[in-house]
């Protein structure tokens, strides 16, 4: 399986202030990316991991980013390393999605052992590591694998993406 990805962040910004005369304009076009190339270095990626999911009212779920999700061809995959992650809450989500602070094993590549981060309804989250770096966001399978994600209140479900891209070694 050859793994080949570019994934960015941009933010395209005007802002103008009229004046008597004139108007004067702030243009900010704000634009990171990265490209990988099949393999577990610098500048590359080997494992990929996307769904659609859904959490019932109240309820929460782990991702184990070591030998349980699977991907898209039924094989069980191993992050050692995450380069990207998105996560994304559906707009039509009456609930917010909490993502992080499992009660043990939890993944600190991204978030302390405490942190979460709070999507409300339509809103996403994206992290990734440069191009140059190796090391990424690290995996310790067994010991810090665990992504939480939670339904915030009893009324509804939620219903998130998640794309996680990253290496096996």
């Amino acid at each position: 399986m050859a793994v080949t990805s570019d994934f960015g962040i941009r933010a395209s910004v005007r802002n103008t202030k009229a004046s008597d005369l004139t108007t004067t304009a702030d243009a900010l076009d704000f634009v990171r990316g990265v490209h990988l190339e099949s393999g577990t270095g610098a500048g590359k990626a080997d494992r990929v991991f996307h769904d659609q999911r859904t959490l019932a009212a109240s309820a929460t779920e782990t991702l184990d980013l070591a030998g349980v999700l699977t991907d898209v061809y039924g094989a069980a995959i191993t992050f050692a390393r995450v380069k990207f992650i998105a996560i994304s809450a559906a707009s039509g989500n009456t609930n917010n999605v909490i993502v992080g602070a499992n009660a043990s094993n939890d993944w600190v590549g991204l978030l302390n052992a405490a942190g979460t981060i709070t999507l409300r309804p339509g809103a996403s989250f994206a992290a990734m590591s440069g191009s140059a770096d190796a090391t990424g966001m690290a995996v310790t399978a067994g010991t810090g694998d665990l992504i939480k994600v939670a339904n915030s209140a009893g009324s509804t479900s939620v219903t998130y993406d998640v794309v996680i891209v990253g290496v096996s070694a």
